[in-house]
């Protein structure tokens, strides 16, 4: 799709991992362009390439470089904001933003469960989105705030909607080995992590159990009714860079009156395509991608399938506690967090809820 005229859009938090990753996703962009660039007030007044120690694999970009970080207020924002900022400040400044008319794309833990925010990944529960209709901010002035979920439950809920949908899921066992990037910069100290495992990430396991339930969840009126399954996870920190694994046990449900079998499970993935059609630009082609190796998924080989945006999973076998146990990888940077976030914009486009793009998207 091509359009003439690209949407603007800020970046509040810019500084941070996240933040840099959304300027990487977003140059060259087809229907966005950072306009606007937002931090901690330590950074504010000065030229972004001053303020942030950039930390990705491709150059930052010139123009970028030289623009003003800005205060982090919604006065001279653009009405579309990307924000990655702590979850006590995000509870401050993301009402903040959507009571200005801003459409509020958090990846913040902040408003993840609120009842009236939607918890969204596209491919998994597009229909979420009506909540945002029930914040008194898109009454008052047209702002809002969607969320994505945690970089750990985003892979797990990818891999298990298409489980889900065809086959019911009664209970789920996930242990996580959680990639450094996912604490940020400078992250876990390297005396803490190297020749090292941490069996403990705060709060992580909480999210993890919450958001998973919620986002499987079905919307009935105005209110999200979580996925009546148990769930448990324990959630490790690992000396890797990128890409989150995850060891996944499922007990299935009885859609089918028995068990469904390794293929029926295979396909389940292979031909879990909602957003065939829609023509966003960060959507993978194949959201969950089977690796057949015996060894695979690994963070080094997959974690940029889908330009990163893809989910790997691998190693179906059957459970003898459950019923079935596989791998998965996901991109805790790029579909765990700005990706996810972008992705969130695109499909808001498609919906017409975002300006000017709104049109073009629709007609693509």
């Amino acid at each position: 799709m091509a359009t003439q005229r690209k949407q603007p859009v800020g970046i509040l938090g810019a500084t941070g991992m996240v933040g840099q990753r959304y300027i990487q996703l977003l140059e060259n962009h087809p229907w966005f362009e950072v306009t606007w660039l937002a931090a901690s007030d330590r950074s504010s007044g000065k030229l972004y390439g001053e303020a942030a120690k950039w930390r990705l694999d491709t150059p930052l970009p010139e123009r970028i470089a030289k623009m003003t970080v800005s205060p982090a207020d919604p006065e001279g924002a653009p009405k579309v904001i990307f924000a990655s900022i702590d979850a006590a400040f995000a509870r401050e400044m993301e009402p903040k933003f959507a009571n200005a008319g801003c459409a509020v794309l958090s990846n913040s833990s902040a408003f993840r469960m609120t009842p009236n925010v939607p918890l969204v990944i596209p491919e998994v529960n597009a229909d979420h989105l009506h909540l945002i209709e029930e914040q008194a901010s898109r009454r008052d002035s047209g702002g809002y705030i969607v969320t994505n979920p945690n970089c750990s439950t985003i892979g797990l809920v990818m891999a298990l909607k298409p489980i889900e949908e065809r086959f019911g899921i009664e209970q789920i066992f996930v242990t996580t080995m959680q990639a450094v990037s996912g604490a940020g910069y400078p992250g876990v100290a390297s005396m803490d992590i190297l020749d090292n495992v941490v069996p403990y990430i705060g709060s992580e396991e909480e999210k993890m159990e919450e958001e998973t339930l919620k986002l499987l969840g079905k919307l009935s009126g105005n209110v999200v009714k979580p996925l009546a399954s148990g769930i448990t996870a324990h959630c490790n920190r690992v000396p890797v860079v990128d890409g989150h694994t995850e060891c996944v046990s499922l007990k299935l449900g009885n859609k089918l009156g028995r068990l469904a079998t390794r293929d029926e499970i295979l396909a389940a993935w292979a031909e879990y395509r909602p957003l065939t059609g829609m023509k966003l630009p960060t959507a993978p082609d194949q959201p969950v991608e089977w690796a057949p190796q015996n060894d695979r998924p690994q963070p080094r080989l997959d974690r940029n399938r889908g330009n990163g945006m893809a989910v790997t999973v691998g190693r179906l076998r059957p459970c003898n506690l459950l019923d079935w146990k596989f791998v998965l990888l996901s991109h805790n940077t790029v579909r765990g967090a700005a990706g996810a976030t972008i992705l969130n914009a695109e499909l808001l486009a498609n919906l017409g809820k975002l300006e000017p793009v709104a049109e073009a998207a629709a007609s693509a």
